[in-house]
């Protein structure tokens, strides 16, 4: 079995994964360890200027890298096959894109509960996911536990 493991990096991402490790484990299963970074919608690309800008945005980048092969490394201490992957651009559609070409058996990712009213403003990543995803998914609320 394989599972992707959709984070955001925030502090909620621990209750995720260690979610993901209980089912995983007992079952021998792989974890894809995903993490969507949003693109900077005032980066445009890497022309010639000042590097304050695409210093700022390799920071970020790099910062969050080192954040994901961090809980990568922990899941692998614990015994579980785990990769992670850093990918840029539109959350949902990238989860669903990794995990059709992955062909992973189940999507887990968790919800921060933020309510109605923010979910008809911001949409939410995992109602996005849930509503276009043929895979299985795992939901796992975050604010509960928070």
């Amino acid at each position: 079995m394989e599972f992707l493991v959709a984070v955001d990096l925030s502090d909620l991402s621990e209750i995720v994964i260690e979610e993901a490790k209980k089912i995983a484990k007992p079952l021998n299963a792989k974890i894809w360890l995903v993490h969507i970074a949003e693109p900077d919608p005032y980066f445009v690309s890497w022309e010639a200027g000042p590097d304050t800008e695409r210093d700022s945005v390799a920071s970020k980048f790099h910062a969050e890298h080192v954040t994901l092969q961090k809980y990568a490394e922990e899941l692998r201490t614990d015994g579980i096959d785990c990769v992670a992957l850093l990918i840029q651009g539109e959350t949902v559609k990238n989860i669903l894109k990794e995990a059709k070409k992955l062909s992973v058996d189940m999507i887990i990712i968790g919800t921060h509960g933020k309510g109605a009213a923010m979910r008809l403003l911001l949409g939410s990543t995992s109602e996005g996911i849930l509503h276009s995803s043929p895979i299985p998914m795992l939901i796992i609320p975050t604010h509960k536990r928070a």
